[in-house]
């Protein structure tokens, strides 16, 4: 979920209430940011990997960005966000934190940070798409770029990032 979404201006005020699947996409992809922070933040602190840490210091930084925008947007719309991630991001969360100082730790990072940006890369296209608020689309439309690179860095459940990688595609082992 991702994403520095530079020059996109939020109104003060909208021309007519946004509901259904614009209210549902602002929310979930900002549950999704919150997630992305919270496993970012994690792997800032847990990690072995100079890609990894790399991946994630980039995560962090382009997910508080986006985050902000959607938060604005909606509050221009006046709609409500989630003040958690979903509850299948926060079980995650604490599967991730039950790894700290094992080995495959940076493995499961990666593999869950590869199916939850393919997630909002879906997620985003379908707002793009099909999406009917002209300045939520736009926002979707501007991170997408974004989350594409994040998907590219962490493809596959590897670290193809300009690092040396152990056997299993990550380096510094742990």
């Amino acid at each position: 979920m991702a994403l520095a979404v530079a020059g996109v201006t939020v109104p003060a005020t909208a021309a007519a209430p946004v509901t259904g699947p614009d209210v549902t996409f602002l929310k979930t992809i900002h549950q999704g940011n919150l997630a992305e922070i919270a496993t970012a933040k994690d792997a800032q602190e847990h990690t072995t990997s100079a890609c990894v840490k790399q991946a994630a210091n980039m995560f962090v930084r382009d997910h508080t960005e986006f985050d902000a925008q959607v938060m604005a947007l909606a509050r221009s719309e006046s709609i409500t966000l989630p003040s958690t991630a979903a509850a299948a991001q926060q079980k995650q969360l604490t599967k991730l934190k039950s790894l700290h100082g094992k080995r495959v730790y940076n493995r499961v990072w990666l593999r869950d940070q590869d199916t939850s940006h393919r997630q909002a890369l879906a997620l985003i296209d379908k707002e793009v798409s099909s999406g009917k608020d002209t300045e939520i689309r736009a926002i979707a439309q501007a991170a997408r770029p974004t989350v594409a690179k994040h998907l590219q860095a962490v493809s596959g459940g590897i670290c193809p990032l300009n690092f040396p990688r152990d056997a299993e595609g990550v380096d510094g082992g742990a």
